[in-house]
């Protein structure tokens, strides 16, 4: 919750932008689902908000398509590059697609195959380079500087940020009962950024949990550090969120918006894609399936009962050939 007025003046800086954001051009509403097993198990109600049932699959169009939408017309004639471990490139082909401009996505070598057809299938060009996202990264901006192109960021942009906070008005809108406490998956940091500025905005008692990978927890890094860090690997089994570096932009909101920071392992992304499967019958890629596991860790930590908790259901980009190992891991995560 804003305790300046600085802070409370960015807030509001951000529900303008969302407010204003055109990103229903190109993305859609999605519903917020009730998970009555999952509700039943954990002794709470638990909702989903099914971003994994956008175009690209992924909540990353809204973002990307709001950036993209603002640029100058000399920009667009130019072109635009950005790297992405795949969700927000999918999101960039797609809202470049329909804006008439010509696009580079930058994929690490290790990106699931469907995640490049995704891209290639939306008429961008995708380039493979780098084992992880950083390497990725350093190389996009290397290529824009070179083309004059201009750099679309995954997460680190006021104008991503804000296309991705049209997930908080929906929740808001949709939900507007008792509500406890969001869940969302972290990466770089652009939804939650934009989740928790409309939330703590306009309903600052609902509580904003931040949900990382372990293997990945740059959030968790910078704030117990009191400062962006650079962790010195990233685990790429959830690919979607194996970032280094919290971004600057979502840094500062979440310094003083997000209440708790959660980390869980592999083996309980897999518990929770399975859970998210048996209420909804969809397959959620690990990424996608953080908030989930977040809400059942924070329910054993605090003991909390009869709550409502909304998990960010993010994305469902994932390789069908990797499910064999999911529902083994998941299977002994269950035991």
């Amino acid at each position: 919750m804003p305790t300046t007025l600085a802070q409370q003046t960015l807030l509001e800086h951000y529900v303008k932008k969302i407010l204003a954001a055109p990103v229903y051009e190109l993305a859609v509403r999605t519903p917020l689902q009730e998970a009555p097993a999952l509700s039943e198990a954990l002794g709470n109600r638990i909702l989903l908000k099914r971003e994994d049932l956008q175009p690209t699959f992924s909540f990353k169009i809204r973002g990307a398509y709001n950036k993209l939408v603002q640029l100058g017309e000399e920009q667009k004639s130019r072109g635009v590059i950005t790297a992405s471990a795949g969700n927000h490139a999918q999101g960039v082909a797609l809202a470049a697609r329909e804006l008439g401009i010509a696009a580079t996505i930058v994929m690490p070598s290790t990106t699931p195959q469907l995640k490049v057809i995704g891209v290639r299938s939306r008429g961008a060009e995708a380039v493979l380079h780098g084992e992880s996202f950083p390497f990725a990264l350093a190389y996009a901006l290397e290529l824009a500087e070179r083309t004059g192109r201009t750099f679309v960021s995954p997460f680190d942009d006021p104008d991503v940020i804000a296309g991705q906070g049209t997930v908080a008005m929906e929740i808001l809108r949709q939900h507007q009962g008792e509500l406890d406490a969001i869940f969302v998956p972290v990466g770089g940091g652009g939804l939650i950024a934009g989740i928790a500025a409309y939330v703590k905005y306009l309903r600052p008692e609902v509580r904003i949990i931040a949900v990382e990978s372990e293997h990945s927890a740059c959030l968790q890094a910078a704030m117990n550090a009191g400062e962006r860090t650079v962790l010195p690997s990233v685990g790429t089994f959830a690919d979607g969120v194996a970032v280094a570096q919290i971004g600057a932009f979502g840094f500062e909101v979440c310094q003083f918006c997000v209440d708790e920071v959660l980390t869980v392992s592999n083996d309980e992304l897999c518990a929770a894609i399975k859970n998210i499967y048996d209420d909804t019958r969809s397959i959620t890629e690990p990424s996608g399936a953080l908030a989930v596991a977040g809400i059942k860790k924070y329910v054993a930590r605090h003991g909390v009962q009869g709550q409502t908790l909304i998990a960010i259901d993010s994305g469902a980009n994932i390789n069908f050939d990797s499910l064999g190992h999911v529902a083994e891991r998941a299977a002994l995560e269950a035991v």
